[in-house]
Parts: C-alpha cells; structure tokens; sequence
C-alpha cells in the first residue's frame, strides 16, 4: 500500500521540478534583478532599457523607448550592445517575465562581456503592462503606392 502512495508523491515532485526548470532564473550572477516598481524608477531616470523578445512582440508594444535587440538572432553580439549602451552604463534587459528566459541569458553576456551595471528584469512585459505604465507600439510601415 505504501507504494502507491509514493508514487502520485513522486509524480508531483518531479512535475514541480520540470516547471520550475522552465522558468527564467531568480538571480544572474554579475546582475541585480530589479521588479516593476525599481523597472520604473530607473525607467523614468532615463536608464537604457533593451528588450530581448522577439521582432514581432517588440513591434506589438514595448517599453517605451526600449532599444530591440533579439537574444535570439545573430544580432544579439558585443559590438551591437556597444552600440547601444557603454560598458560603464547601466543597462537593463527584459523580455516576457519570468516564463522567459531571454533576459537572463542577455545579462549573462552582458557580464561576461565586460558591463559592469547591469540590471535583470525579470518580471519583464507582462508585469510593465499589468502595472498600468506607459507602452509604445511600433506603427506599421505603410509604403507608398
């Protein structure tokens, strides 16, 4: 009897343990993780704010004046960070909150690439927008005919 009560335990831990797996991790060694409330404090300082996620979620809203750049492109590189933010300046990366992983494996490069400040916002889109803050939608292009 006893076994079968081990086995519907065993079930639930290892399903616990898979979804905790896919969730974005709480800390980034080298990084501070922030929450909303700091999200938007460093927001309204004027700090860089790049977005991780995908063209496409980039394009149906953002935080406004986020720079895009995707963790899942080749164009996620040192020299196109540099581009947009030094070494020395604080930085903070943000993608589709903690079921994302993109933002903490942009902080991992940023640390290993040399940055000093930067800033892993886990909690990310969904908690921005769910907050009430201020979004900005990239217009579609309309070409000329």
């Amino acid at each position: 009897m006893k076994n079968y009560l081990l086995l519907p335990l065993a079930l639930l831990f290892l399903a616990t343990s898979v979804l905790a797996a896919d969730l974005a991790p709480a800390k980034v060694v080298g990084a501070s993780t922030i929450g909303t409330v700091t999200a938007k404090m460093l927001f309204d300082k004027g700090f860089v704010f790049i977005d991780v996620r995908r063209a496409e979620d980039f394009n149906s809203g953002h935080i406004p004046g986020a720079r895009h750049l995707a963790i899942n492109s080749e164009n996620f590189t040192v020299g196109n960070l540099s581009a947009i933010v030094r070494k020395d300046q604080a930085v903070v990366f943000y993608c589709n909150g903690v079921s994302c992983k993109g933002s903490s494996i942009a902080s991992e490069k940023a640390v290993a690439w040399g940055w000093s400040k930067v800033l892993y916002y886990r909690e990310g889109w969904p908690q921005w927008k769910e907050a009430g803050l201020a979004v900005e939608q990239r217009q579609p292009h309309l070409g000329r005919d």
